[in-house]
């Protein structure tokens, strides 16, 4: 019976490691290409991919395909709405995501310093999990100094996420950022980061920390 009760508990202890993708601190690298086509001044059209290592940045566990419309009502005021597609590990097989959202971003100068802040509200519609609503607010402060020929400028950020809907509301994430943009051509921009994204899990918070990097193309 002691035997019967301690396979019960090790198979409970090994499912339960599988609802976490990764070990607490994990180490991960994740680099995002962005292509953005300006219809005219104010509006304009995104088209990004993504892609994640974890596990000690062993394991690609997912990527992202995502398409938007954003327009600038005023100089300070954009809003936008688009489509992203999301294909992520698991339990060792890959599962669909489908995620419309649309965002709200209000943004400034105060003597060279840039800060914008951004609203987004999403529909997380699952193929292996309950579908629910997320908000997420993301505020960046780009410091006003820049370095060499390119431009290297360093910002911080962090965002906030809030689910509900088909899911108790709660806080659920947490990002973290400080990085730098650099221009490498007219057209081509870079971004270094590094991010600590802490997410909550059943009963406790995991953190992973991420290296991150972007190129984005404009025309």
């Amino acid at each position: 019976m002691k035997k019967v009760i301690f396979v019960i508990i090790g198979l409970s202890l090994a499912l339960a490691a599988k609802t976490y993708a990764y070990d607490d601190h994990d180490f991960q690298i994740w680099n995002t290409d962005s292509e953005e086509y300006k219809i005219n001044k104010e509006s304009k059209i995104v088209l990004e991919q993504e892609f994640r290592w974890g596990d000690n940045a062993s394991e690609f566990f997912y990527q992202h395909y995502d398409i938007g419309y954003f327009h600038d009502l005023k100089k300070w005021f954009n809003v936008g709405g688009g489509y992203r597609q999301i294909f992520e590990l698991y339990r060792s097989k890959w599962q669909q995501v489908n995620e419309p959202y649309v965002t709200m971003t209000f943004s400034g100068d105060v003597k060279g310093f840039k800060l914008s802040n951004r609203s987004r509200m999403e529909f997380n519609d699952y193929e292996h999990k309950r579908d629910f609503w997320r908000y997420r607010n993301k505020t960046d402060l780009k410091l006003p100094w820049k370095f060499t020929k390119i431009e290297i400028q360093p910002y911080v950020s962090d965002e906030v996420f809030l689910t509900f809907g088909g899911l108790p509301t709660q806080f659920s994430q947490n990002r973290f950022c400080a990085g730098f943009t650099m221009n490498l051509t007219k057209n081509l921009k870079a971004d270094i980061y590094y991010m600590l994204q802490s997410v909550k899990g059943t009963d406790v918070w995991l953190d992973a920390n991420v290296l991150g990097t972007k190129i984005k193309l404009s025309f």
